[in-house]
């Protein structure tokens, strides 16, 4: 099919583009873009107007949890993608937490045989040890020749730092990068929210600050005794912004994200008792939400993810019993908009959203050169909208984002060239 946008704001950071103009897609690759392609209208199979809208690459998600295999009910490959196309992302990793877990090529190669009819291009974590255990380390080089292309133990921190540091010094040679889940659970076992006012006035254990802190400077010096690369996942303190850009500035390989939720949220939320804006690491102080802005800005956080994680509403009923975790994958882009107008341009949230992650991950997404994969979000930035827990997509309704008014909606979403969300 061939497809012509026209009079879009195109804006595309790996190619440093932000000007209005057209795009040519066909046979699911972008093949030309110019400030006006009307000469090559007639070969199109469709013209779209959009004048209004902008034409960014498609989203890279580099934290997400399918539940697939084992609990699907929950979410599953092709749902967890068509949660996907409705937030404009096109490539996503999802972690290894699994049941079972992600520590065999037998899994990994079922997940990623499974996903190629789904939505969005699917890129798996492995389990740096076996059944995330942190005891007894996986064949690395068996999980990479089965596709995946990165390395975690994601939900809790590498129990053995002997298995931390032999992943980090394997990873680069095998094109894989480790990705850190930094936490001391020994500080944070039993807190159900951040350690502050509101878990006094709720009565409930609290997590501090240090329970992060400490992980993130463990997973810093264990990358920086081996000079391997190293991304810290969902960022949430103060503490933690302050470690990565000091070790940034000494030279270690690091990158980071944070989540919209940290951004747009604080532990204020939880006054509420309601169990959605429960998550680990919790939504944390107004300090630590100005921390996490002023890194975005400055680059001490490379990229913009969500550790998008799928409850059953029955799961999330009880405030004090309910897992953690929270969707975010259709809300990713608009609560990222909404949380840092007036801190970055919309060029700049989307280069934390497609072409670094792309290049964390290393893999061929985040961008719209000719040539390469049509994988494009069409969306209005000046859209406002009240998300509507029931009108998502994926099987889950757990966002912490429910009932609140964002501004900038996903219009369309193309994946190589195929249109998986449509709403024009």
């Amino acid at each position: 099919m061939k497809l012509l946008l026209k009079r879009a704001r195109i804006i595309d950071p790996s190619q440093n583009m932000d000007g209005t103009g057209d795009i040519l897609i066909s046979d699911g690759k972008i093949r030309e873009i110019g400030e006006d392609l009307f000469s090559r209208g007639a070969e199109a199979e469709e013209i779209l107007d959009c004048d209004g809208l902008v034409a960014a690459p498609g989203l890279v998600d580099l934290h997400v949890h399918l539940r697939d295999p084992g609990q699907t009910q929950k979410e599953d490959v092709f749902s967890g993608c068509r949660a996907a196309a409705a937030g404009g992302v096109t490539s996503l990793l999802a972690m290894p937490n699994t049941a079972p877990s992600m520590d065999s090529p037998e899994r990994v190669e079922a997940l990623l045989s499974k996903a190629k009819e789904a939505d969005a291009a699917v890129y798996t974590a492995a389990c740096i040890t076996e059944g995330l255990r942190g005891e007894r380390p996986t064949d690395l080089a068996a999980l990479r020749k089965a596709g995946a292309i990165a390395l975690s133990d994601d939900g809790r921190p590498v129990k053995n730092t002997a298995c931390l540091l032999e992943a980090l010094k394997r990873a680069p040679e095998l094109g894989m990068i480790v990705t850190a889940h930094c936490e001391d659970q020994y500080l944070a076992e039993g807190g159900l929210l951040n350690e502050g006012e509101v878990s006094r006035f709720l009565g409930v254990k609290g997590i501090p600050n240090a329970a992060e802190d400490c992980g993130t400077a463990r997973e810093l010096a264990a990358a920086a005794s081996v000079d391997a690369p190293i991304h810290i996942c969902h960022v949430s303190t103060r503490g933690s912004v302050a470690l990565i850009r000091e070790a940034k500035a000494r030279g270690v390989k690091v990158t980071a994200e944070t989540c919209p939720h940290y951004l747009l949220l604080t532990e204020e939320a939880l006054r509420k008792r309601d169990a959605d804006y429960r998550m680990n690491p919790p939504l944390r102080s107004e300090a630590d939400r100005q921390a996490l802005l002023e890194g975005l800005k400055d680059g001490t956080i490379d990229a913009i993810a969500t550790d998008h994680a799928p409850h059953t509403p029955e799961e999330k009923a009880d405030f004090l019993t309910a897992p953690n975790g929270s969707i975010g994958m259709e809300t990713s882009l608009a609560a990222a908009l909404t949380a840092l107008e007036g801190v970055l341009t919309v060029r700049e949230v989307i280069e934390k959203m497609s072409a670094s992650p792309a290049r964390i991950l290393g893999i061929p997404a985040g961008t719209l050169k000719p040539g390469e994969n049509a994988d494009l979000v069409l969306f209005d930035p000046e859209r406002s909208w009240r998300v509507d827990e029931f009108a998502l997509h994926g099987k889950s309704r757990n966002t912490p984002f429910k009932g609140m008014s964002l501004k900038g909606k996903v219009v369309l979403t193309l994946f190589r060239g195929r249109k998986v969300f449509d709403i024009r």
